[in-house]
């Protein structure tokens, strides 16, 4: 299978929304990145509409089919009926003019084709050797039998496309025409791929409108009425059976939409719940009209179907029958290798996960698959990832938290934008001797610490790191930082106890006053007994030099 549908890896956000949208998962996730399994998609486009970034983009042909018109064969477009839903009040007329002015050579409705199967759909039943028939209109619904459910192969109308068999009409009338099918679905192009010679392009109406744009062609609001074309019912649930005789009494008449009732109808077949019965079935919901490029992303199924049926008339066209072997259609089975882990290797996956228990398979669908195992499964077969689990990624960073927060040395607290406690760790309760985390856990902060400085961060938008604080309520000393997260408007204040830093602070400055205590006493102390020293020196010295005088008179007297 080509590549129709593809994944813009810079875009991909790994949302898994793809992922849980696939019926078939054949989504695989590597690097972050989400990548297509060609080999078990149905190219059903869910993953494309679902897509919140954009991230699928579906192989844009608008140059291949300029080509064929510039190669000067005719070419002709067959234009699904559903494109009365996608073009608001543009009738077969208003598209054939406008397509005309892009170089194609005629625009017939595919509708005509559908006119063919129906009639094929009648013959086959009038036959009454079928126990279970099953419509091959949709691509998608061929792809999902073909691939997941072969033991309903047999089943399987055995009859062309409406969009082969007015290609095929087309090629009949006109030997050298190339054909063009323009429509809202992805498939068609895997079609058209798939069984070469008959439609030789495919656009979706995304590419058409935008070719028409950039031509500067518009569409004039122009309806037509015309009375025989019934068939113009094909792109809503239930349009075939519409459209059909329901000539044979014993059989039930069945229309499914959607993918997941689809295979919930063939898990039945495959069971052997159903008997005589035709399954009209449609991929999308709602039929074509629901297709995946419809180019009204929103959804408007109940104006959608109101459109096509006003459009579509009593009778059928008047168009001429193929021959027998250009209605016949052959599937085989599209094969797909995918390994099965056993049991014990799912468990062991399982224990990765954290899921020892039943009781630990939430099977909350996070990652995409319905169940924990379906996971564990894509997980052996490498198509997802352990990470892709949500509650044991929650479990693993909340266990990785609560660690670090419980084991670490300083008190945390986190409060909220009212200031009350949101989490609380046990070296902030040692810090303060709260003796339990639900005495204190949602409470005002004001129960347990002075507010002022929590508003003084809150109101100033600026955290504060490293502040030293005295918390005279618990005798406790504190190295404090308040940090302010605005993106979640809570406030973290981390808290290291330095009470013994500070005691053994305030002893060395109290040993050091007491030291220059002593000392200022010892010098004044030695200041004081020079003095006395001085002073006696003194008097001695005075009392010296008297006699000396004395004794020098004398002798000078004599």
């Amino acid at each position: 299978m080509a590549e129709f549908l593809k994944l813009k890896k810079s875009n991909c956000k790994n949302c898994y929304k793809c992922l849980r949208n696939c019926p078939v998962k054949a989504i695989r996730f590597s690097g972050n990145q989400a990548h297509i399994v060609t080999d078990e998609c149905i190219l059903c486009g869910h993953c494309f509409v679902v897509c919140p970034q954009n991230a699928k983009q579906i192989a844009d042909s608008t140059e291949a089919v300029k080509v064929l018109i510039q190669s000067g064969d005719p070419v002709f477009v067959s234009l699904a009926p559903s494109f009365i839903a996608n073009y608001d009040g543009i009738g077969i007329e208003s598209m054939r003019r406008a397509l005309k002015k892009l170089g194609f050579y005629d625009v017939e409705e595919t509708a005509l084709g559908a006119t063919i199967v129906k009639n094929q759909y009648d013959a086959l039943l009038a036959q009454g050797n079928r126990d279970i028939l099953i419509s091959s209109c949709c691509h998608s619904v061929n792809l999902l039998i073909q691939k997941h459910f072969p033991n309903c192969l047999p089943y399987l109308a055995d009859v062309v496309s409406p969009m082969q068999a007015h290609c095929l009409d087309i090629k009949k009338r006109y030997p050298n025409a190339k054909t063009v099918f323009i429509g809202p679905c992805v498939s068609k192009k895997d079609e058209a791929d798939s069984y070469p010679g008959i439609v030789d392009g495919v656009l979706t109406y995304e590419e058409l409108t935008a070719w028409m744009k950039a031509e500067g062609v518009e569409p004039e609001v122009s309806m037509d009425a015309q009375e025989k074309s019934l068939a113009r019912l094909f792109p809503t649930t239930g349009g075939i059976l519409k459209t059909m005789a329901l000539a044979e009494p014993d059989y039930t008449y069945l229309a499914i939409d959607g993918v997941d009732n689809c295979m919930a109808a063939l898990r039945d077949i495959e069971e052997g719940k159903l008997h005589k019965c035709f399954i009209e079935m449609s991929a999308c919901v709602g039929s074509c009209i629901g297709g995946p490029v419809m180019e009204k992303y929103h959804r408007s199924p109940v104006h959608d179907y109101v459109a096509v049926s006003k459009y579509a008339g009593k009778e059928d066209f008047d168009i001429p029958d193929l021959p027998e072997l250009q209605k016949i259609k052959h599937f085989a089975y599209l094969e797909h290798r995918v390994s099965q882990p056993s049991e014990a290797e799912i468990t062991a996956i399982l224990r990765q996960m954290g899921k020892t228990k039943p009781e630990d398979e939430l099977n909350c669908g996070c990652c995409g698959y319905n169940t924990c195992r379906e996971k564990a499964a894509a997980i052996f077969q490498g198509k997802a990832d352990i990470s892709m689990c949500l509650p044991f990624l929650k479990e693993r960073a909340e266990n990785f938290s609560d660690n670090i927060i419980n084991n670490t040395p300083n008190g945390i607290i986190v409060l909220n934008e009212n200031l009350e406690v949101q989490q609380i760790n046990r070296a902030a309760l040692k810090i303060m001797n709260i003796p339990r985390i639900s005495d204190v856990m949602g409470e005002p902060v004001i129960r347990i610490l002075d507010p002022k400085v929590f508003l003084d961060v809150q109101n100033s938008k600026r955290s504060q790191h490293n502040q030293r604080v005295y918390l005279a309520e618990y005798d406790r000393y504190v190295e404090q930082t308040i940090l302010l997260d605005r993106d979640y408007h809570i406030l973290i204040c981390i808290m290291r106890d330095v009470t013994e830093e500070e005691v053994q602070k305030e002893k060395k400055e109290d040993i050091s006053r007491q030291t220059v205590e002593i000392a200022d006493r010892v010098v004044d102390k030695q200041m004081r007994i020079v003095q006395e020293i001085a002073s006696l020196l003194g008097e001695t010295a005075a009392e010296t030099k008297i006699a000396l005088t004395k004794l020098k008179e004398s002798i000078a007297n004599e």
